[in-house]
């Protein structure tokens, strides 16, 4: 697929004859990422789904409200975020999880699906995120599998970049002494 620009998809959004070729170039474009970073915070591959589909559709609902002050990718991101930090804030409460409860239930998921194909140190590794506050677990996975900078982390996060270096760094201390206690 030939990469077009930014402009030139708001462009095509923005213009009734090209408006759902568009959108389905955002899609195509965003799509896998999108998910990914999603499937890191929520864990369950349908609540993944869910939100990703909710994550474009809030996108274009106020595709309008983007301004350019960061790229596509970093406005759909932070819409990303925070629809799975408000997922998952929501489900704790609606369920009545303690946060223990809520790590017992995705650590069996991790346990139990096919998620995770490859040795046990990566199973590991997941179980440990799980352990991380949600926002904390956000960063690291931002910084650690999507290789994001911290420039880029702190206009998805709305954080200034001193806090996200100690998040990470926090985050990446409370990891290794997990997976030493394994």
């Amino acid at each position: 697929m030939i990469s077009i620009s930014d402009l030139e998809l708001l462009q095509m959004i923005q213009n009734p004859d090209t408006r759902e070729k568009g959108y389905r170039s955002l899609i195509e474009m965003y799509q896998r990422r999108i998910y990914g970073v999603i499937r890191k915070m929520v864990v369950i591959h349908e609540d993944a789904d869910d939100i990703t589909q909710n994550t474009f559709v809030k996108a274009f609902k106020n595709i309008n409200n983007f301004h350019g002050n960061s790229s596509l990718f970093t406005w759909l991101y932070r819409i990303a975020t925070n629809e799975s930090l408000n997922f998952l804030q929501k489900k704790k409460k609606r369920f009545f999880f303690s946060i223990d409860d809520h790590e017992a239930v995705m650590e069996s998921y991790l346990d139990h699906s096919g998620m995770i194909t490859g040795d046990e140190i990566e199973r590991k590794l997941q179980k440990a995120l799980l352990k991380l506050p949600d926002k904390q677990r956000l960063v690291f996975n931002l910084r650690y599998f999507e290789d994001l900078g911290y420039d880029e982390i702190s206009q998805i996060t709305e954080t200034s970049i001193g806090a996200l270096k100690a998040s990470y760094h926090h985050a990446a201390k409370k990891i290794e002494n997990e997976l030493r206690i394994e």
